[in-house]
């Protein structure tokens, strides 16, 4: 996927500074309506490089959880050199959790006004999902945690908190 990106790019470039320079012979020789269009087309394929250029770490998204002492900490990797925190949460908060395949799940993310955050990979994975409130929104995380984690996860959420069905 990232070779695609730069194949994209190098593409979107290379057209564009074409494009541009047939934008700079029409003006001088046809006139400006001819020139405009190709002035346009030569603005969108330079955007698009350089469009592509500045996401294309984003293309390979993993995603990391640490467990310690009752807190989960969430963090981003693109492309196995940017780590970004997406968040830490206190387990002692949380409202619900379980597996994404049991029922309690569907109750929970057909919620109105829910706010949803895919923090995975991998679709066909044995998913998990933490479900909370923070300043009167309703949340939920669907991470794919290893079972492991999962014990600990559930070690740590208050009495009655995870759910099976």
């Amino acid at each position: 996927m990232l070779g695609l990106s730069w194949v994209l790019l190098v593409f979107s470039a290379l057209y564009g500074f074409m494009w541009l320079q047939n934008a700079l012979y029409a003006f001088a020789q046809s006139g400006v309506q001819s020139g405009l269009i190709s002035l346009a087309l030569a603005l969108v394929l330079l955007g698009a490089a350089v469009m592509i250029f500045l996401f294309k770490d984003r293309l390979r998204t993993d995603y990391e959880y640490t467990f310690t002492n009752g807190i989960l900490d969430f963090a981003a990797i693109f492309n196995n050199k940017k780590r970004k925190a997406l968040g830490s949460m206190n387990l002692k908060n949380i409202k619900a959790c379980g597996k994404v395949a049991s029922g309690s799940f569907n109750r929970y993310i057909n919620l109105p006004g829910i706010k949803r955050s895919n923090w995975f990979v991998n679709r066909d994975a044995d998913l998990f999902y933490i479900y909370y409130e923070k300043e009167q929104e309703k949340h939920i995380v669907i991470m794919e945690p290893s079972e492991e984690m999962v014990s600990l996860i559930r070690g740590a959420v208050p009495r009655g908190a995870y759910e099976i069905n």
